[in-house]
């Protein structure tokens, strides 16, 4: 049997891992990664690639990774792997992959202190012996205990044999693979007039993803889901019939297909976005009414429910010319089960609103979908036809189109790969109006940082792109560094020189709660900072938020006028969907950016919009949906008489 994309990339990350104990060159190493996260995410058996000489065709897989992929697939082993194995103890590696360690301390702990598993890290850290290391200390121990802990709590999570959070998807990539295994069922012979739709999760924009799911509608059933195992993206297929299909992908996740008639397209599409907490609720909501919910169709208790009916049909516009009660029904006056071919007919049904995906979390949306309930919130949603006067308590939510302008981008001044004129070219074809060039400040703890006097240097190229660019303002800006005293690593002399800065954490994250919170919050009453980008740190799967006290520090912003941003990169999505509605509740006017590093990314924008969206957010509640000439009157140093 084939090894799997997961267990390919296992092996490489260890040998990785292996090297740099053994103390190889740093490209060395980064190579066997950069390979392993290549594997990972690639959608088709890389083995299979590797035995025809085309996995060198994936981005970081070369000769060298080539060969050793088939050899694992030929003997379930890599040479190179056994022999450093010899060299170390088995529970070192493991060693390596907790947070704040790596292979230096690793190394470090072996030679000083024998730890050479997790068992062992913990005992020297119990037993204070860690803290008398030269170079560690008590904050570093206490660190590790820490880490030890949540490595723990994972692998309990896992240990019923769900997938691993490793596994999971960042929403760009499962929407991606969902859409492709859609197309491809659709395309294929058994496909023919079948509709498929990504649903779950993905469909309702969550940060990351650990199963794809899809809803298709189609009169062949059964030979739709039986043709799932065929598509080129699918390791295997546990299970196929009429109903759906199970099965599991090559990038280490599972893939649930439902299958359903074209007339019930609208409860199976609603049913498999979920979330299951919404539909729990949206299942108690309705048995009030006399109707039972579920993907089948909704099942009419009696009188209570006809009335219900009647009082939709009065009341809400169905869409396609179609009515509750309009679409299928099984059976006929008590017991009847109504199938309907959109979700806006199974909500009107129970006398709601249309639910955007983003919003079906349970967090009240049920409640402010009512049709009955009066608005007390600037911007409800409203109904759907000119005769009908019903309005929900909904948002109007933040769409792609509202946005004006692009306050976080980065060019070969620092760690971009464009210049600046690339960059504002790109944005204008975006329809934008403004970009913020926005390079790292001079410690932002990456390397390919901007000195003052560079700096300045920048300032004059952004001025003569914008002196001669038409259809978009420049503007210079900088993403300067917070220190760890709050402090900022530009002069307010040059600082004032400048249209936009941003603030943001880089370095030294294991400050404590209250400590990291001061830092935050001296930086946003700074009368220069418009604006805290990435506030928590958080890297999706891959890191942890800092501690920091989100509640003073909107409060801070709001009582300051300081934007605080939703960070649009797909791996950070910072402030989450949680936060960001916090925020706004807060009085905090948010900003959505695109971190933009090349002009490809500045698409990462559609990321931003998606964690506003889930966070209820309308462009009232958003900064950049206003034109420059109007943003840039509303700052606090415009306010205050500063440089505007």
């Amino acid at each position: 049997m084939e090894p799997s994309n997961g267990a390919i990339a296992d092996a490489l990350e260890e040998l990785g891992d292996l090297y740099e104990l053994d103390g190889a060159i740093v490209h060395r190493v980064l190579a066997y990664r950069s390979g392993a996260r290549a594997v990972r995410e690639a959608p088709v058996s890389v083995s299979a690639l590797a035995r025809e000489g085309r996995a060198v065709e994936l981005a970081g897989i070369g000769k060298t990774l080539q060969e050793k992929i088939v050899a694992l697939a030929d003997t379930g082993t890599i040479p190179a792997t056994e022999k450093l194995r010899a060299k170390f103890p088995a529970g070192l590696v493991s060693i390596t992959r907790l947070p704040g360690i790596g292979a230096k301390r690793a190394r470090l702990l072996h030679s000083a202190l024998g730890v050479d598993s997790p068992e062992t890290l913990r005992e020297a850290a119990l037993g204070q012996r860690i803290r008398d290391v030269r170079g560690l200390g008590p904050k570093f121990e206490e660190s590790v205990l820490t880490a030890l802990d949540r490595a723990r709590v994972e692998a309990q999570d896992g240990a019923d044999g769900a997938v691993s959070s490793r596994a999971r998807l960042l929403l760009p990539q499962a929407l991606e693979l969902g859409e492709t295994l859609a197309r491809g069922l659709a395309d294929g012979r058994a496909g023919a007039g079948a509709t498929v739709l990504v649903a779950g999760s993905a469909r309702r924009m969550a940060d990351s993803v650990k199963d794809i799911d899809l809803v298709a509608f189609t009169t062949k059933p059964a030979a739709l889901a039986k043709s799932l195992a065929q598509l080129a993206e699918v390791e295997s297929v546990t299970s196929a019939s009429a109903t759906g299909a199970r099965g599991r992908l090559h990038v280490g996740v599972g893939i649930d297909l439902r299958v359903g008639r074209p007339e019930q397209a609208g409860n199976l599409l609603q049913h498999f976005t979920g979330s299951g907490l919404h539909n729990a609720a949206l299942r108690e909501f309705a048995v009030k009414q006399g109707f039972h919910v579920s993907e089948h169709g909704v099942l009419d208790d009696g009188e209570a429910g006809r009335e219900a009916a009647a009082r939709s049909v009065a009341g809400v516009e169905r869409g396609a010319g179609s009515g509750a009660g309009a679409g299928s029904e099984a059976g006929s006056g008590a017991g009847r089960t109504l199938t309907f071919e959109t979700e806006q007919e199974v909500y009107g049904l129970l006398g709601l609103d249309y639910i955007e995906p983003e919003l079906r979390e349970d967090r009240g949306e049920l409640e402010a979908a009512r049709l009955e309930t009066a608005s007390a919130r600037t911007g409800p949603k409203r109904a759907r036809s000119a005769h009908d006067q019903a309005r929900s308590a909904l948002p109007d939510l933040i769409e792609r189109g509202d946005i004006k302008g692009d306050l976080h981008s980065h060019t070969v001044a620092s760690d971009g790969k464009n210049t600046i004129e690339e960059m504002a070219k790109a944005a204008r074809e975006l329809g934008y109006g403004y970009l913020a060039i926005t390079d790292h400040s001079a410690s932002h703890g990456f390397g390919n940082d901007v000195s003052p006097e560079e700096l300045r240097r920048q300032i004059e190229r952004v001025r003569e792109v914008d002196d001669r660019m038409d259809g978009i303002k420049v503007l210079a800006g900088s993403e300067v560094n917070i220190l760890p005293d709050g402090s900022l690593d530009y002069s307010d002399e040059l600082l004032a020189e400048l249209d936009w800065v941003i603030a943001s954490v880089h370095t030294a994250f294991g400050m404590g709660e209250q400590e990291m919170t001061g830092r935050v919050i001296r930086a946003i009453e700074h009368p220069l900072v418009d604006a805290i980008g990435h506030p928590t740190g958080r890297l999706i799967e891959r890191r942890e938020p800092y501690e920091i006290d989100l509640g003073a520090v909107f409060a801070a912003a709001a009582r300051t006028g300081t934007l605080i941003e939703i960070n649009a990169n797909p791996d950070r999505r910072d402030l989450s969907d949680v936060h960001a509605r916090h925020a706004a509740q807060a009085g905090v006017t948010l900003v959505i950016d695109s971190d933009a590093h090349r002009t490809a990314t500045l698409q990462n924008m559609r990321w931003g919009i998606a964690t506003a969206r889930r966070a209820w957010l309308t462009k009232e509640d958003v900064a950049n949906t206003r034109p420059w000439a109007e943003l840039s009157m509303l700052r606090k140093r415009t306010a205050r008489g500063a440089r505007a």
